[in-house]
């Protein structure tokens, strides 16, 4: 009885383990067995309600997936975009699964998990806008997420810049004629335009190309590697694909994935 004990114990352990020493109890989270995660719950398709009311989109099952594999209960944090750096330093919450760009300057801050998804900046405009790319930007008015890259790439290119908390409300106030454009991710851009039944379309060129980070606050190795071998793991026994082609038709996972910078 001794020896199969040893031997169910062992079966669980490697279950758990994430790295040659690492288990699911040392994994410097805020509560044990909990996965708190921050996550707008508004910015679709990668976080948003779906018709029953429970949280869905892109991070939220991928995230989930990771805790799943972590054997860790997934707890998301609604929490707005411009408080997510502010809060992890706080700690009040693990990991920030919102729709993060990786940057340098935000390398600095935070340690990114490898890369987990690639998309890019795209101009959003009405219909008829004489908007074409992002050359015509001088002097418009164009709508971003407050403290992210596309409110910056928006002033890099002249325009006045309509700071948002959710990007949601950046498209409400560009179909009342507030403002001209709104600079978005790529993948919401698109889903936006299908689903919203607004009168918009996208210039046709990228002001940017980046992949997405699950953000940790830095002094955490060990939860960083446990959170790279699931999302690893995931992705090349193809779940991660029928995660996220299910939702938006396709794979987003990067080819050649930012590796973290510890």
């Amino acid at each position: 009885m001794k020896f199969k004990a040893l031997i169910v114990a062992a079966a669980v352990f490697a279950g758990l383990a994430v790295t040659p020493n690492v288990n699911a109890t040392d994994l410097e989270l805020l509560q044990p067995g909990k996965l708190l995660a921050a996550t707008e719950g508004t910015f679709s398709p990668f976080s948003m309600r779906a018709p029953d009311g429970k949280l869905d989109g892109l991070e939220i099952r991928v995230m989930t997936e990771i805790a799943k594999r972590l054997n860790l209960e997934y707890t998301p944090v609604l929490i707005k975009w411009d408080s997510l750096l502010v809060g992890l330093e706080a700690n009040q919450f693990d990991v920030i699964s919102a729709s993060m760009d990786i940057t340098a300057a935000r390398q600095e801050k935070v340690t990114f998990a490898d890369g987990w998804l690639e998309s890019g900046g795209r101009i959003v405009v009405p219909k008829d806008s004489s908007i074409k790319s992002a050359a015509d930007l001088k002097g418009k008015t164009v709508g971003a997420l407050v403290s992210s890259t596309f409110a910056k790439i928006a002033e890099e290119h002249g325009a006045v810049v309509k700071g948002y908390k959710a990007e949601s409300d950046a498209m409400q106030d560009m179909a009342n004629g507030n403002i001209d454009a709104t600079i978005t991710d790529a993948i919401a851009g698109s889903w936006a335009i299908k689903n919203s039944g607004l009168p918009f379309a996208m210039t046709d060129d990228y002001v940017s190309h980046i992949q997405k980070g699950f953000a940790i606050k830095k002094g955490k190795p060990h939860l960083v590697a446990a959170i790279n071998k699931a999302l690893a793991d995931m992705v090349a026994d193809g779940t991660y694909a029928k995660l996220t082609t299910d939702l938006i038709g396709f794979n987003p996972a990067p080819k050649d994935p930012i590796k973290t910078i510890q």
